[in-house]
């Protein structure tokens, strides 16, 4: 197996480290690539100001995760464990010892390539791993690049294979660093990533999480889900926004309420628990043991008190999953835009999409029996909003 080991501050980690991480990849055909966040740089001092180790840990998951290869990519946490000054030696020692049988590839950038030899014990890095460097513009590639690639494979024998990337924009740390603190720089970030620095005030951010503009909702939301699941999100953001538009109901309010509707979807059950208890509502049985259930209830807690919406809106987050009797236009909406977004693809999703925008409570009737079929079929117990709304939708008197 070819394993490529990719450390650095990640401070915070950019669009660049993942055009990096991804070419690295491809043009190395690796079977795993570790992030591994450095504890303290040996060439530099950490930034004043930066964020803890535990908040630059999360924003390297947040940010490996962004790539969408969760059998390939990892995050390390070696070197913040080990803590004290983050030596590569001392790190691929310990990398030697997890993949023993495996090849190691150790991936830089430009400046880390160029000044190898100034490293602690190079000799030693260089008999233990590869060394895949890549070039952040047009010219990092060339006769620089060879020159020392010659020297490194004369001197030490090493194994050296060099990367261009000639369409990555460059963004140094340091810079960025201080635009997020001017309230500039999230073009050079992930949304998840940008959306925790906003959630976390880091780097001098002082966002209102109640005062969020659609597009900073969105980071945030999408900071707190696992990145498998933005596609979904953001079908049923644009679903929700094209039946208020038919429905004549708010558009900002629905997009709102799309963009939170599974804020709370991968929080552990225990939080989810403990949301409720300090905000409300009151689970039920059933709800405190169904992780489906639950996310509905904390995210609509999620979405009034730390985001400050509306009622209308958490309501709509509460009950989008199990629906209930009499629901309220938006309601109505929400629940149906998660049910028949783009990326559906149930044997009935295109009847009820019709009926969505001819027949709004005929569409309710219809994904409120299904839900109860299928969860008949996996011998579940049916949310008793559920048959309530399945009772009031069937005698036609829907709102």
């Amino acid at each position: 197996m070819k394993v490529g080991i990719y450390g650095g501050g990640f401070n915070p980690p950019h669009l660049g480290h993942l055009a990096a991480a991804r070419a690295a990849v491809q043009a190395m055909k690796l079977d795993k690539l570790v992030f591994v966040p450095t504890c303290y740089p040996p060439h530099k001092e950490l930034a004043a100001g930066s964020p803890s180790a535990a908040q630059r840990l999360e924003m390297v998951r947040l940010a490996a995760d962004q790539l969408l290869m969760p059998d390939v990519v990892e995050v390390w946490d070696e070197e913040l464990c080990r803590g004290g000054t983050s030596y590569t030696a001392d790190t691929l020692e310990r990398a030697v010892e997890r993949w023993p049988e495996d090849s190691l590839w150790l991936l830089m950038g430009t400046d880390m390539f160029l000044t190898l030899q100034q490293w602690n014990r190079p000799e030693q890095v260089l008999a233990m791993a590869g060394i895949c460097a890549f070039g952040r513009n047009t010219g990092d590639g060339g006769a620089l690049f060879q020159e020392q690639k010659r020297e490194l494979e004369q001197i030490y024998h090493a194994r050296v294979e060099l990367i261009d990337i000639p369409a990555l924009v460059e963004i140094s740390s340091t810079k960025l660093r201080q635009m997020l603190g001017a309230g500039a720089g999230r073009e050079y970030l992930p949304s998840a990533v940008y959306g925790y620095i906003l959630r976390e005030k880091l780097y001098g951010t002082c966002t209102d999480l109640c005062r969020l503009s659609l597009e900073d909702l969105r980071c945030v939301s999408y900071s707190m889900v696992l990145a498998k699941r933005l596609p979904h999100i953001r079908g049923t953001e644009e679903e929700a926004a094209r039946l208020a538009q038919r429905w004549g109901a708010d558009e900002d309010r629905m997009r709102r309420a799309a963009i939170l509707h599974d804020c709370a979807k991968y929080l552990p059950i225990e939080e989810h628990w403990n949301i409720c208890r300090r905000y409300g509502p009151e689970l039920s049985e059933l709800e405190k043991k169904t992780e489906k259930l639950l996310h509905a209830k904390s995210g609509s807690a999620l979405a009034r008190h730390l985001f400050g919406q509306e009622e209308d809106i958490c309501q709509a987050i509460c009950f989008h999953t199990t629906a209930r009797a009499g629901m309220s236009l938006m309601e109505k909406l929400l629940y149906l835009a998660d049910y028949i977004e783009p990326n559906r693809d149930f044997r009935e999703v295109e009847e009820m999409r019709t009926l969505a925008y001819t027949d709004l409570d005929g569409a309710v009737r219809m994904g409120v029996s299904l839900s109860i079929q299928e969860m008949a079929r996996r011998c579940r117990t049916v949310h008793p909003d559920t048959l309530d709304a399945f009772k009031f939708y069937r005698k036609g008197i829907g709102q």
